[in-house]
């Protein structure tokens, strides 16, 4: 059996499933293809989903920030579809990062005045003011929780950069099947439970073969399959032109009771990294508190080869590892006796920035590299993705003069040769999941 499109969406998480709702509005026929049984049933369902504007380069600040003024208008952002369900909500309760060497506040701030992101600089005694209940201690470098050190005093105290027009979508899984639904209004078609076992090639991409022996023919494939996107790229022999390396990682997001005082008349604490300690938090519910990590160097990075074979259960060394560092933080937070939370993988990239870019096949693309950043990204990484294919399947030449995409909402004008496989390392990228 062989089905004809326009294009092929390789994954339905909430990048693919972007991607798809832009290729379909462009008017082309749009099949996408995951082998979960539907939308955001992978990484995505396992993010977070924090929407934060600290980056370490201006596009990527500029990409954060249109992106946020999508999530707000979510419904006009999706058009006619998107609401099968129900729709995602975008919950504004503002983010504070607290200051640590391995990202300058200088830096960011500068960054910030560039886009245009507002923001407050608090020392230690606002921080202290605004986050009742709050440890004010500088403790660089994060350290192991079972090492003595881990609970000496604070060297001295630090402040913060608050943003207030940060926080997270509350249904990340959701966001997917929105996406997904309004690409599937435009046309699109979603064939779930079928696994890519070939990329079909010659001079340039002919599409995919699926499990069962179906063949799509296709002249654009598009790979947005998250950690196991480089097993794919190796499937259609692309990469050799990268400089950027990608590859996945085990990452655990754990749920606990937020600590007396997170709340303010009874609304939603702001979210929080946290390098100084190793960890970020974010409110999930009234009274409630996910907790992950920002890759301390102290800790083992749990790299894997086949996302596949990743234990999807909380460990209870890392929960308390985790857990702890954020009682370290807040005093009153309680660690509990029993590990609760859920267990994901992302596609890291050497720089912990994406890559969204053709590839040396003509007619395969890559969304890929997303480093449990990009959840907030996706509606605009779809928009990314339709203008670089639209603009190289027409006969530019995206390597030598980079596509520029002009922002909606901002009227920013964002060079996506940031995104580039072939760019340089970023020097300034802090080395962690904030990018």
């Amino acid at each position: 059996m062989t089905h004809t499109a326009d294009a092929v969406v390789i994954g339905a998480g909430v990048i693919g499933a972007s991607i798809a709702l832009e290729l379909a509005k462009q008017g082309r026929q749009v099949v996408v293809v995951d082998k979960a049984g539907g939308a955001g049933l992978g990484s995505t369902s396992a993010s977070s989903a924090i929407v934060r504007f600290n980056y370490s380069t201006w596009d990527g600040v500029a990409t954060a920030w249109e992106a946020k003024h999508c999530w707000e208008d979510w419904r006009r952002h999706l058009g006619h579809g998107g609401d099968v369900g129900g729709l995602a909500s975008f919950r504004c309760t503002g983010m504070i990062v607290l200051d640590a060497p391995v990202a300058p506040r200088e830096h960011v701030t500068r960054l910030f005045d560039s886009v245009g992101v507002p923001y407050e600089e608090w020392d230690a005694e606002t921080l202290a003011a605004r986050v009742p209940g709050i440890d004010v201690g500088r403790y660089w470098p994060p350290k192991p929780v079972d090492d003595e050190a881990f609970f000496e005093d604070p060297t001295g105290t630090l402040g913060c950069l608050y943003t207030p027009d940060a926080g997270f979508v509350d249904d990340p899984q959701l966001a997917a099947q929105n996406l997904a639904a309004a690409a599937e209004h435009h046309g699109a078609e979603l064939l779930f439970g079928r696994a890519v076992t070939a990329v079909r090639r010659g001079e340039r991409v002919q599409g995919v073969r699926l499990s069962g022996d179906a063949d799509i023919d296709a002249p654009v494939v598009v790979n947005a399959a998250g950690p196991w996107s480089s097993a794919l790229n190796r499937l259609a022999g692309v990469g050799r032109d990268f400089t950027i390396g990608v590859r996945p990682l085990r990452q655990e997001v754990h749920h606990v009771a937020a600590p007396a005082g997170y709340r303010a008349q009874a609304e939603l604490g702001p979210a929080m990294a946290d390098l100084d300690l190793g960890t970020y938090v974010r409110p999930a519910t009234a009274g409630s508190l996910l907790i992950g990590g920002t890759e301390p160097e102290c800790d083992p990075l749990d790299w894997i080869d086949d996302p596949d074979e990743v234990n999807p259960l909380v460990t209870a060394r890392l929960f308390e590892a985790q857990v702890t560092r954020v009682a370290r933080r807040f005093t009153d937070l309680r660690v509990p006796v029993t590990a609760k939370g859920i267990a994901g993988v992302y596609d890291v990239s050497d720089d912990w920035a994406p890559i969204y870019d053709r590839t040396e096949l003509d007619g395969f693309y890559v969304a890929m590299g997303t480093s449990g950043n990009q959840f907030k990204n996706a509606p605009l990484v779809g928009r990314f993705l339709a203008s670089i294919i639209a603009a190289v399947e027409s006969g530019h030449d995206h390597d030598r003069s980079p596509v520029r995409y002009h922002c909606e909402h901002t009227g920013h004008s964002i060079d996506l040769g940031a995104f580039s496989r072939r760019r340089s390392l970023n020097a300034e990228s802090s080395g962690t999941v904030m990018g």
